[in-house]
This record gives C-alpha cells, sequence and structure tokens, in this order.
C-alpha cells in the first residue's frame, strides 16, 4: 500500500507537469502571434515582389560582371600573347643585329688585312710577277679565288711553271711568318678540311722519312697532335690556319685539293 507521503509526492509530480504544459502552450500560442505579427510587418506582398525584383537585379549586375571579367581576361590574354610576339621578335632582331655587328668586324678585318699588305703587292709589282707579292725579299703565289684548288702535284707544277715550288719551312721563324700569312689569307678551318695550303714537303719515297722537294730531311715539323698518322695513304703535308701555330701540320692523301704557297726569288733588288 502506497503511503501518505507517496501520494503527495505524486500529486506535487502531476501539479508540475500540468503548469509545465500551460507555460508550454502559452509560449507556442505567443510565437505564433509574434509569427503572425512579423508576417504581416515584413512579409507583404508588395515586399515580396520589391525583394524578387531585388534579386533579378543582383542576377543582372552578376551576369554583367561575370561578362565584363570575361572580356577583360580576353584582353589581357591578348595582350599577353601580343607581348610574347614583341619579345620574340626583339630577341630575332637583337641576333640580325649582332650577326650584322658580326659580319661587319670580320669584314674590317680583312680590309686591314689586306691594306697590310697592299705594300707587299706595290713593291711586288717591281720584283715579282703579277698576283705575287714581295715578303722578306721572296716573291710568294697564294691563291685568292674560292675556287682555286689544286693536288700537291698540280700545286707544284703550277709553281714551277712560274719559276719557283711549294714553300720550304725549315725554321720557327719562316713557320710563324707563312703561318700569319696564310691565317691572313684564309679563314680559320678545321683539319682535314680542303681549307689549308700545300707546302713542299712529302713521304712520298719513303713512308715515315719526311723530305722538302729539293731532298733535304725534315729537321723540324709543327704537326697536328697524332699527326702525321698516314690514315689512307697522307704522304703530303698541308698547313692549317688553326689558333697554335706549333700544330698547324697535317699528312694529307696527295690527291686532295686545296690551295697552296708558292716560292721564289724575287728580280733584282737593286
Amino acid at each position: 500500500m502506497f503511503s501518505v507521503r507517496s501520494v503527495r509526492h505524486y500529486r506535487l509530480t502531476a501539479v508540475s507537469l500540468l503548469l509545465l504544459a500551460a507555460v508550454l502552450l502559452i509560449l507556442n500560442i505567443g510565437l505564433g502571434v509574434h509569427y503572425n505579427k512579423l508576417t504581416d510587418t515584413y512579409f507583404t506582398l508588395d515586399d515580396t515582389e520589391r525583394i524578387s525584383k531585388e534579386l533579378i537585379d543582383l542576377q543582372d549586375t552578376y551576369k554583367t560582371a561575370v561578362e565584363r571579367m570575361k572580356s577583360t581576361k580576353k584582353r589581357l590574354n591578348s595582350n599577353i600573347s601580343h607581348q610574347k610576339l614583341t619579345s620574340w621578335e626583339l630577341e630575332h632582331q637583337t641576333k640580325r643585329s649582332n650577326d650584322y655587328k658580326s659580319h661587319i668586324d670580320k669584314i674590317t678585318k680583312e680590309i686591314e688585312t689586306m691594306r697590310s699588305y697592299l705594300p707587299m703587292l706595290s713593291d711586288g709589282c717591281k720584283h715579282c710577277p703579277a698576283g705575287w707579292i714581295l715578303m722578306n725579299s721572296v716573291c710568294y703565289y697564294f691563291p685568292l679565288k674560292s675556287n682555286e684548288m689544286k693536288t700537291w702535284k698540280e700545286s707544284r707544277d703550277f709553281c714551277q711553271l712560274q719559276g719557283g715550288d711549294l714553300i720550304i719551312i725549315d725554321s720557327q721563324d719562316e713557320e710563324v711568318y707563312y703561318y700569319e700569312d696564310a691565317s691572313g689569307m684564309m679563314p680559320q678551318s678545321n683539319p682535314k678540311s680542303p681549307k689549308a695550303f700545300w707546302i713542299g714537303l712529302s713521304d712520298v719515297q719513303e713512308e715515315g722519312t719526311w723530305k722538302w722537294w729539293d731532298g733535304t730531311f725534315l729537321t723540324e715539323g709543327y704537326w697536328n697532335d697524332g699527326e702525321p698518322n698516314d690514315v689512307s695513304n697522307e704522304d703530303c703535308a698541308a698547313l692549317y690556319p688553326k689558333a697554335n701555330f706549333f700544330k698547324s701540320w697535317n699528312d694529307v692523301r696527295c690527291d686532295t685539293q686545296m690551295k697552296w704557297i708558292c716560292e721564289k726569288a724575287p728580280k733584282s733588288m737593286s
């Protein structure tokens, strides 16, 4: 059986629940009334239409801003592309300018070289045949035309018909002297190319025994590294205008076409 105390406890709990329910009901009613008032105050039909119009205007503004952004981006890309083309053109024109400058410098040096030969050519007219130059009291012939190429024997035949022969280099001073003159007459070239000058040296009679055309033995040579190597019967010597004149000789096949240097005694120097 329940005690009086328990009954009172349950009654108190029930009353509390009823009061709580009443309070919740009142709050619910109050919120409903307040919501209705808000609806009546802030969300009239005109306001709804106004808000809808503002939303449409905002969308239009957004679309316009997006279109402007796209247009601006397109112009920016066009400017970047144009700037890139301008940069490429500037690079191209700068390279052309440098090439022209290099070409002008090369021509200027060649002109100065030819000017330095004018006195020798002038004296050569007095003491040497036409086309020969006078240097160190000796007449020399350098073929200047680009298509003047001969074999070693043909070069000797040409020199002999002119009363001379291929040059003989029997001292360091002469090597330097001929090298500088040959360098002035011919731009630097790679070994084994035909752009070199025959000299009067060969080992045709005995392989490995190098002699000048007058029969004297070679005492000091100015061979390139690894030369002479007698690859494919290379029995004739040529002078190549290289940076290091101590390494300016190569042995070459005697039937190779290249330039040559003749020498001969001048006419009376009196």
